[in-house]
């Protein structure tokens, strides 16, 4: 497992969505997605689900939704390791669609189903309601993997001096 990465990138997707540019600012499944496909099946849930919950624990919004959210994107993250886990190459046209796809799934999930159900209102008002947001997180995914998914999966995933082994020598080096 490629711990630094992973804390270097959840930093990144908290930091990022504080800013809050627009509603669904997201940045993760940018960033899950090479770790989808280099890593085990389970560190892009992993990811996924820790950036969630370390997102909701820093603006001090845990509740039901933080659960449901966590695990939707941790499904997503296993989801698309299942898929990587026998290509050779991934593209950037690969990584687009699954991003689509992915917030299509995520959306329909927490939206109008859970929506629907958390909140007593019909599925038909929440899918309509919906589709604004459904936009507007498909541009800025889109957006996210088009810019910040092949820098990742470039310099940070395959990068040596990230590398777990060689930044705890430095930092145990700096500490003397």
């Amino acid at each position: 497992m490629k711990i630094v990465k992973y804390i270097l990138s959840i930093l990144f997707c908290n930091l990022y969505r504080l800013l809050r540019f627009i509603p669904n600012n997201d940045p993760i499944m940018g960033c899950m997605l090479p770790f989808s496909r280099q890593d085990k099946w389970w560190s892009a849930g992993l990811f996924a689900f820790i950036t969630m919950v370390s997102f909701d624990l820093l603006t001090g919004m845990v509740g039901d939704w933080t659960w449901i959210t966590a695990l939707t994107y941790a499904g997503l993250g296993i989801l698309f390791h299942q898929i990587y886990k026998n290509k050779k190459k991934i593209n950037l046209k690969t990584y687009l669609g699954s991003g689509i796809l992915g917030v299509l799934i995520f959306d329909f999930i927490t939206g109008p189903v859970m929506s629907s159900w958390m909140f007593q209102m019909s599925f038909e008002t929440a899918f309509i309601g919906q589709i604004p947001f459904t936009l507007l997180h498909l541009a800025s995914v889109s957006a996210f993997i088009v810019i910040l998914t092949p820098l990742l999966d470039v310099h940070l995933v395959n990068s040596k001096q990230l590398e777990d082994s060689k930044v705890w020598n430095k930092l145990l080096n700096f500490a003397r």
